[in-house]
């Protein structure tokens, strides 16, 4: 077996540079890494995604709360400002979402925790709020018949 380190790699204790015993009969070979990264720093775009994400989830809470109850989503507010959250709201969790299954396909787990792993809940809420969206849509279209739209209707605010 070939273990190639550069400099630039993680500090790395190979089983020679450590003090044990040895045992020529086992065949467990183990190699103890340590990142040069000391602090967990993020990227822009998860720093986005966080403060978005924990915006958004309580946004739909109470988007889904209304829509069950009253049959409509929340109301346009001044200037349609409040409608616009909602509908920003959906897409956000929407993006984290779909952002999460690529990260997932592609490496084998899902976004990394973030800082204080603020990252990795928002991905768990943005899931929990994708199954609260497709319950409640499901339980408004089986009563209903139809989803309210994006915009205000005669039924809804008109």
């Amino acid at each position: 077996m070939l273990l190639f380190l550069s400099p630039s790699s993680p500090k790395c204790l190979l089983p020679s540079q450590k003090q044990h015993t040895y045992n020529p009969k086992s065949t467990h070979l183990e190699v103890q890494c340590m990142s040069n990264q000391t602090t967990s720093s993020s990227t822009p775009i998860e720093k986005i995604a966080i403060a978005g994400g924990l915006i958004s989830t309580p946004v739909i809470g109470w988007s889904l709360y209304t829509l069950k109850t009253t049959g409509c989503g929340l109301p346009p507010g001044p200037a349609g400002s409040i409608g616009a959250i909602e509908g920003v709201s959906y897409l956000v969790v929407v993006g984290i979402v779909g952002w999460s299954l690529y990260t997932k396909s592609k490496t084998g787990s899902g976004l990394p925790n973030g800082p204080f792993g603020l990252l990795g809940a928002v991905e768990g809420l943005s899931y929990l709020s994708l199954l609260a969206i497709l319950v409640v849509f499901g339980l408004q279209f089986l009563e209903q018949g139809s989803i309210p739209g994006p915009l205000p209707t005669d039924q809804c605010f008109g």
